[in-house]
């Protein structure tokens, strides 16, 4: 059965044992208002992504302060369905963050208590988060986004009827594998990147065993892997493994930001971020995406931002 073909979805409906809140759990997959296989539409979350089942749509609606409806169209429905506890950070609640209620600064605490509904998503889709990633190495934002909405559209397949207009299902690792080079060049995905990618593809189900490892286990395949390193490792982690604790050293905004968040100072590093960060441990990234959702004013400059580069003309 494809994935246009399921007109009617398979539905689960799922009690959370702490608050849950889906809209900010999974609003960390979104790559802005057109992004074809992630939006939100009122009080909906609409996601596609190829399971090692098939194509499925899904579409997450929020069902009291710990519940959640679920319906999923596809090939990938039931496999879809049999991990929502874990795409909604079930599993990595052993180590509760309730500690975080009364954490010794006051902005990590009230950000706790405003939103005491997030989670860290594990997908379990470990490929599919690396191909994202890939895309968002060492360039700006919009020029992800572009290659992987031209990508998607281009070599995906489409959503279900149901869900909004545009939406596409991600090509599985086969499908990477075949975007021929030409088509990189028009996304404006340089060769380094785009090699990374095919070769991953090359092992994706050795990739995709990284979902049932430990958390150092999972982190050492990865790492083996030729264009992954610490900063793709955490951005795949906190997404795909349901990793409470994974921090994106090497971001090009993320140390100076948190160091600003939480102390005043203007030209913070990874080495201060992670020692402000140190005494959260197991959740750092918990305490990361608490700061992120966060109003502050408007975080002072400091040196260039980072330039948009045309591969294409290179």
């Amino acid at each position: 059965m494809s994935v246009t073909d399921a007109s009617t979805p398979r539905v689960r409906r799922w009690r959370s044992t702490k608050p849950l809140d889906v809209l900010t759990t999974l609003s960390v997959f979104g790559r802005g208002r057109h992004d074809p296989v992630h939006r939100m539409d009122g009080q909906n979350v609409w996601r596609t992504a190829h399971t090692p089942e098939g194509p499925v749509t899904m579409c997450a609606t929020q069902d009291g302060d710990r519940g959640v409806e679920v319906r999923a169209w596809g090939a990938g429905a039931q496999w879809q369905l049999e991990v929502v506890p874990a795409l909604f950070g079930e599993t990595t609640l052993a180590d509760s963050s309730d500690h975080l209620d009364g954490a010794s600064h006051a902005v990590i605490r009230d950000a706790y208590r405003r939103n005491r509904g997030l989670r860290v998503p594990g997908t379990g889709l470990v490929f599919e988060a690396l191909v994202f990633v890939v895309l968002e190495q060492k360039v700006v934002g919009l020029d992800a986004m572009a290659a992987r909405r031209r990508l998607v559209k281009e070599f995906g397949s489409p959503a279900a009827t149901d869900a909004p207009a545009g939406m596409m299902v991600s090509p599985n690792a086969e499908g990477w594998r075949m975007v021929p080079s030409w088509s990189w060049h028009q996304a404006g995905v340089d060769p380094k990147r785009s090699r990374t990618i095919v070769s991953c593809a090359r092992y994706a189900s050795r990739i995709e065993q990284a979902s049932a490892m430990t958390t150092p286990d999972a982190r050492a395949r990865l790492l083996a892997l030729p264009g992954i390193g610490e900063w793709s490792y955490a951005e795949i982690a906190k997404t795909a493994l349901g990793d409470t604790d994974a921090v994106s050293v090497g971001d090009y905004h993320l140390g100076r930001f948190v160091t600003w968040a939480l102390t005043g100072k203007e030209d913070g590093t990874d080495d201060d971020m992670l020692e402000l960060l140190e005494p959260y441990r197991p959740h750092r990234q918990i305490v990361v995406r608490l700061l992120e959702l966060t109003k502050f004013g408007a975080m002072p400059r400091r040196g260039p931002r980072m330039s948009r580069i045309d591969y294409r003309k290179i």
